[in-house]
């Protein structure tokens, strides 16, 4: 029994020291991307309306392919609650919900400071991408929100989960938007296919250094999530079973 709490305290330990390792890891590539981004990346030429502006695409693309991960989790969590009633799916929609606002976030913000400078506005009404990506926002808006201020039953938890659940239905149609209806979004740039598809190395792997220090940012920020999420739900237990109990 003693070896057995010292290894489960040992792998405890363990996880609770990777979570700030990833976060510190993901944070100094982001930094490193940004500083590409402004020093290394090639300038562009007279056919763009802004050129420079353009250097904020560096965080605004990988802003976006990260914002899928917790999309994902937000989906898989939802049906895992609703399929099996487990509490870590519940956290795990919870998690996803959260930062799938945050880097989403990240997307909105960035997106409109490169159109206004770029199209001369920073958002068009009649683009699918856009609006659908924005609605996916929304809905991680609305689980966040519902979790924080509702009170948590298994209706509730119903409700919410429902809604993770048909919302991700948005994430093909935001990713193919592009190819099915070209507006003011640029075309995919990368395994497209089309006339525009392809991209310069440099700016590749600027793009690449960015994604993956960001993945490897949501990875550690996930996990510290669901730690304070499992920690809350212990502490709402223990407070609950005292209260009983005098």
């Amino acid at each position: 029994m003693i070896e057995t709490s010292i290894t489960a305290g040992t792998g405890v330990n363990a996880s609770r020291m990777v979570a700030p390792g990833l976060l510190c890891f993901g944070l100094i590539g982001f930094m490193v991307t940004i500083w590409m981004a402004l020093i290394e990346a090639p300038s562009m030429g007279d056919d763009w309306n802004a050129p420079e502006s353009y250097r904020i695409l560096f965080i605004h693309v990988p802003f976006a392919w990260v914002s899928f991960s917790g999309f994902a989790l937000l989906f898989g969590g939802s049906l895992a609650w609703y399929l099996k009633r487990s509490d870590t799916g519940w956290r795990l929609a919870i998690t996803g919900a959260q930062l799938g606002l945050l880097y989403s976030l990240g997307v909105l913000i960035s997106g409109p400071i490169w159109g206004a400078a770029e199209w001369g506005v920073p958002w068009d009404f009649q683009d699918v991408r856009l609006n659908s990506f924005a609605i996916l926002g929304g809905i991680a808006l609305f689980v966040a929100l519902g979790e924080m201020n509702s009170e948590d039953t298994e209706q509730q938890r119903d409700l919410l989960s429902s809604v993770g659940i048909f919302g991700f239905g948005l994430v093909p149609l935001t990713y193919m938007a592009t190819r099915w209806w070209q507006e003011r979004h640029p075309g995919p740039l990368i395994g497209g296919g089309g006339e525009d598809s392809g991209v310069d190395p440099s700016i590749f792997l600027i793009w690449m250094i960015g994604a993956a220090s960001m993945q490897i940012l949501f990875v550690g920020q996930a996990m510290m999530t669901m730690r304070l999420l499992k920690t809350e739900e212990e502490l709402e237990n223990l407070l609950t079973t005292m209260e009983e109990n005098t």
